[in-house]
């Protein structure tokens, strides 16, 4: 699949554009894309109580190579809202097998891309922006309800009515938009327009338990798609592993 960027291009150049970035693969690819477009991006990252800070290290590198304007952490600690997720709950262990098809995976955190979408938001109006980029995927489809296309064109919606900008505004160029450029690609065409872009996925990490040094596991399911994606995509694999 080939993305149209016609459709995608900054209104004005260097128009402000926050950017979600976890620091894994998909984020790093979609920050690339929006400097590409002739965004000047934010990169926007989270230290939610996820397993470990590796993919937060990682974030910090991909937004100084990339090109960032300006990166933010906030911290928003999930880990007080005890159970629903394997990445915010040591009593649940991540799966190292696929789950079920139509199964909401124990690796969900409940709300989160709204609340990170919802902060992006904010920082988009203070910033006096009107574009958000977040990197969803719903072709490798991993049973996560917030990354499939009708939420993204719900959550746009929701913006238009919820912002300053959004109830002042009556021209489709002065609204708000959420862009999820890969959210249709396989992971090989992903990595592919990565590389295109001058993605360096050794920065990256992905695994859902990567260890302080970022290495990866190797078996969870984060771990299994991005092989995947590699191996499709003919590409060598520069993820290290434990």
């Amino acid at each position: 699949m080939s993305i149209d960027l016609s459709t995608m291009r900054a209104r004005t150049k260097d128009a402000p554009a926050v950017v979600l970035l976890s620091g894994g693969l998909d984020s790093a690819t979609v920050l690339a894309l929006a400097k590409t477009l002739g965004y000047a991006p934010y990169a926007l990252s989270f230290r939610y109580g996820q397993r470990h800070s590796s993919e937060l290290d990682a974030a910090v590198r991909v937004a100084k190579s990339l090109g960032a304007i300006r990166h933010e952490i906030i911290d928003l600690d999930l880990r007080r809202f005890v159970g629903g997720s394997a990445l915010t709950d040591d009593a649940y262990a991540v799966p190292t097998s696929p789950g079920q098809m139509n199964e909401i995976p124990i690796t969900y955190v409940p709300a989160r891309n709204t609340i990170m979408l919802s902060v992006a938001l904010g920082w988009a109006e203070a910033l006096g922006g009107l574009d958000i980029f977040f990197g969803a995927n719903a072709v490798d489809y991993s049973g996560y309800p917030d990354c499939r296309p009708d939420y993204v064109e719900s959550f746009e919606a929701m913006a238009n009515l919820a912002t300053k900008v959004g109830v002042e505004s009556h021209e489709a160029n002065t609204r708000f938009r959420v862009h999820a450029p890969i959210i249709r690609m396989s992971k090989a065409e992903i990595v592919k327009t990565g590389m295109s872009l001058g993605v360096d996925f050794s920065q990256t990490v992905s695994c859902y338990q990567a260890n302080s040094e970022g290495l990866a596991c190797g078996q969870c399911e984060s771990c299994r798609l991005r092989k995947e994606g590699f191996a499709a995509a003919g590409v060598a694999d520069p993820t290290q592993y434990a």
